[in-house]
């Protein structure tokens, strides 16, 4: 393989590691929106604590967004201030939203509030639950072939 090949090959791989980030992205944020308004109309806390970690996964992929963008341009750089903002806030959202749940399953428990199985709740899981592993495979493949512990930190 030519240098040049190398570097066209580099270019897609990283190309097609921005877009699957991208969709990621868009992807999150519908399937936030739509969860949390489902939690909220049918008084779900599962499907609301879904659409927020929805939300949170779209900061933890605008930094690797962010990351990839800045290896493919030139990928001796190290973190930008951006990507490490995103990923501490990404880590305390997890654990912020980790308590929250865990004290209104406390509180439900103590006041007998029982969950409901929504319509909805069953239908946004199975997409997502297909949308995700078919996100994982592809940015697996990428980030193997990339040899890129973060996309495939971000796959796993």
């Amino acid at each position: 393989m030519t240098s040049t090949t190398s570097k066209t090959s580099l270019q897609y791989l990283y190309t097609y590691a921005l877009w699957l980030g991208i969709f990621t992205v868009f992807y999150n944020l519908l399937e936030g929106i739509i969860s949390i308004l489902f939690g909220v109309t049918d008084d779900a806390l599962t499907l609301f604590g879904f659409g927020v970690n929805s939300f949170i996964e779209v900061i933890s992929r605008l930094g690797i967004i962010t990351m990839v963008l800045r290896i493919r341009s030139n990928p001796d750089t190290i973190k930008s201030n951006f990507e490490m903002t995103a990923l501490r806030i990404t880590g305390t959202s997890f654990y912020l939203l980790s308590a929250g749940l865990l004290f209104t399953a406390v509180l439900n428990l103590v006041t007998g509030h029982k969950p409901e199985t929504t319509l909805p709740g069953v239908i946004i899981a199975l997409i997502s639950i297909a949308v995700m592993w078919a996100l994982v495979i592809a940015k697996r493949k990428v980030g193997c072939l990339l040899d890129s512990e973060p996309i495939l930190a971000d796959a796993n």
